[in-house]
């Protein structure tokens, strides 16, 4: 899609239901659109919007093995009482190995190490997964109330990391919109959430920043026969 393109459907759907916005964005991915999701809290929300559209359509999650009890409890729970056809990607080592290694989780103040922890334990197995769904569009739960980075976005951008079109249907949506949505679908939230690649809410982890997308090397193709 053109970058005129995108800038004229962004104010065609400025005013769109987060419902028809998804709508729009699979019927426009040629049967290859996929979501991604982290389980944080509202993230319900964007899951449910996707299955009743398409009700089989990926579920891209990265199991970084950090996450809080009450969230692998979140994940359980949605992947059975919307019947997600959850794909989910691990690092390549696990979180044992990463700590013994290189120690405790970096701290909000040590940039260098987050992002180290990013692209080993979140970046990698994330662009594993885009490379093998090789998703059209990519539909994610992005909001411009998260973070100032996000507010400069908008419902559609061209994603240069993953070479997707990214498309956010509930990116106008406030708080209230979202424990609306919830309410009115008797949906679960997880408020216990935390994701030690970000450190705190208003950084970004390097998947919907331009960094993430030099902080994973490219994988070098095979050359020559086995031995």
């Amino acid at each position: 899609m053109t970058p005129e393109q995108i800038v004229y459907w962004n104010q065609e759907l400025r005013e769109k239901s987060p419902l028809e916005i998804t709508r729009w964005a699979i019927d426009h991915s040629n049967g290859r659109a996929i979501v991604s999701t982290n389980f944080r809290p509202y993230e319900a929300v964007i899951l449910h919007l996707c299955v009743r559209v398409q009700p089989r359509i990926p579920v891209l999650w990265v199991d970084h093995g950090y996450n809080r009890p009450a969230t692998y409890k979140h994940a359980e729970a949605l992947k059975k009482l919307l019947n997600l056809n959850l794909v989910a990607y691990l690092p390549k080592i696990t979180p044992a190995h990463r700590d013994a290694v290189f120690g405790a989780l970096p701290s909000p103040q040590d940039e260098p190490a987050l992002k180290e922890f990013s692209a080993l334990m979140k970046l990698e197995p994330f662009q594993r997964g885009m490379r093998e769904l090789a998703p059209a569009v990519w539909i994610t739960a992005l909001r411009k109330v998260q973070n100032p980075h996000r507010a400069g976005l908008d419902v559609i951008t061209q994603d240069d990391n993953f070479g997707s079109l990214k498309v956010s249907p509930v990116f106008h949506c406030t708080d209230a919109d979202m424990d609306a949505y919830l309410a009115e679908h008797g949906l679960p939230n997880e408020w216990d959430y935390f994701d030690p690649a970000k450190a705190d809410e208003k950084r970004e982890c390097g998947l919907h920043a331009a960094w993430g997308g030099k902080a994973v090397p490219a994988p070098q193709p095979l050359t020559g026969a086995p031995a």
